[in-house]
């Protein structure tokens, strides 16, 4: 992670426009077709959880806008990703878990069961600093359609929350939320990623 000067970036225009705004976030909001993630999951013992936040970070690697995030009234760049997971702990609430994202998807798997059995257990969140972090928040009980309005002013990061999925009639849909702050990206970037996640969903194979 090191301080990069945003006029030297593509992101100079948003950062001037964007960084000191009251409210720099922004919300999109898409439905996908996660049929191949139910099935790859029930066949395979993988969690789905796991498996959306894998198929996250690999739609992410591929936009690079992701690897620059304001921190501090700073434009930082980062050399690596992350997917956050949220765990329930053994004190009956929750605790943050960061998973760092590789390609192989086995090795993923490995390191999110046992972080966040780890972080479970532990009741510590478990961050990692120096990596650009994406948060998630499954809900899957639940039948909601996202969130809004989770702007703090000081985590920047990008987050996508999603509920349970439903079952249709010939497709298993899950609608999320999808926020971003506007110094980071641009609504194409993220509307790039959001149909990134539906490909990697769609090409997954196991």
């Amino acid at each position: 992670m090191k301080e990069v000067n945003p006029q030297e970036t593509s992101r100079a225009y948003a950062f001037e426009m964007w960084m000191n705004a009251p409210m720099p976030m922004v919300t999109f909001f898409k439905t996908l077709n996660v049929s191949r993630l139910v099935k790859i999951s029930r066949k395979s013992g993988m969690k789905f959880n796991m498996l959306m936040c894998w198929c996250i970070g690999k739609a992410a690697r591929s936009v690079k806008e992701f690897y620059m995030l304001p921190v501090g009234g700073k434009l930082m760049q980062y050399d690596t990703i992350a997917v956050n997971t949220i765990v329930a702990n053994r004190k009956g609430e929750v605790s943050s878990c960061d998973v760092p994202f590789c390609d192989d998807l086995s090795l993923f798997n490995q390191h999110y069961l046992q972080l966040t059995k780890q972080v479970a257990e532990s009741c510590v969140n478990h961050d990692l600093t120096e990596s650009m972090v994406i948060g998630t928040s499954a809900l899957a009980q639940y039948e909601i359609d996202g969130a809004v309005g989770m702007y703090s002013g000081i985590f920047n990061n990008p987050f996508l929350i999603w509920g349970k999925y439903k079952r249709r009639l010939l497709k298993t849909a899950l609608t999320l939320s999808f926020q971003f702050h506007h110094t980071q990206m641009d609504g194409a970037h993220a509307s790039r990623f959001l149909d990134g996640v539906q490909k990697e969903i769609d090409n997954l194979r196991i």
